[in-house]
């Protein structure tokens, strides 16, 4: 990694923060790489068991540097049409951890489209969000891919066809944003947000995270089937155990994610 972007963990909580302020943290090929980097160390981090993300200064992220003439993908090994964008958190990566998007200020482009792959959204009172794309004659890709999902088919429509940002309020009115605070309390609350889902053991909170995306992408039995094996593993873990014990004993549970 190098320094578009930082990596920090405390206990068990993981923050990954864009780094190139100055530029509102608008993504070029340098950052897309550290971003691939540090979403890969969060993942193989065995202490990290929450993440939340965020943006150094005034944004969250705009997008891509338009500026920038190497462009926002980097380079990769392989041909034009071999090169699959599923090395990147918002392509695809599959990251089964708990996921917070603090976000601190304008989120746009490739940054509204990380945000819409967290499982939970704070947002400032001043954040503002949109896909520009169609705008500057590109199409919006991967954001259209996740947003119906997320929000709906209109309120996705309304906004990957219009080009228009719409206000914190109104991203929580679509339900892309789960809490709307003032600029001074969206890492607090968003930590604080961490710290609760500590509570949960990691391993099946993974699982049970897993199983919510898998379940919508496999015909119902094998939905069924899969879940079953995987509550058979993730109660056969240490930290299931653990559960059980500190249950008959009245006390809070000690994870250890084993």
């Amino acid at each position: 990694m190098g320094e578009t972007v930082l990596y920090q963990r405390q206990g068990h909580v993981a923050t990954i923060t864009y780094n190139r302020p100055q530029v509102l943290n608008a993504i070029n090929g340098e950052l897309r790489q550290d971003m691939n980097a540090a979403w890969n160390r969060f993942r193989e981090d065995e202490d990290a068991w929450v993440g939340i993300v965020t943006g150094a200064g005034r944004a969250f992220c705009v997008g891509a540097d338009l500026r920038d003439g190497a462009g926002a993908a980097g380079s990769w090994p392989g041909s034009f049409w071999e090169i699959p964008t599923i090395n990147s958190f918002e392509s695809g990566m599959e990251v089964w951890k708990p996921t917070i998007a603090a976000v601190n200020g304008h989120c746009l482009g490739y940054g509204l489209t990380l945000v819409s792959a967290c499982d939970f959204v704070v947002a400032s009172e001043a954040a503002e969000f949109g896909f520009p794309e169609v705008r500057l004659g590109v199409p919006t890709i991967v954001g259209a891919i996740r947003l119906p999902g997320r929000i709906g088919w209109q309120n996705a429509m309304e906004l990957l066809l219009t080009g228009d940002r719409v206000g914190a309020r109104r991203a929580q009115e679509l339900g892309l944003v789960g809490w709307v605070v003032p600029a001074d309390r969206v890492i607090p609350e968003a930590t604080a947000l961490a710290e609760r889902l500590l509570q949960a053991a990691p391993l099946a909170a993974r699982a049970t995270k897993e199983m919510a995306y898998r379940g919508g992408q496999l015909p119902w039995v094998d939905a069924v089937r899969m879940g079953e094996t995987m509550r058979r593993l993730v109660g056969a873990t240490e930290d299931a155990g653990e559960g059980r014990q500190a249950m008959r004993e009245s006390r809070p549970p000690r994870w250890r994610g084993r």
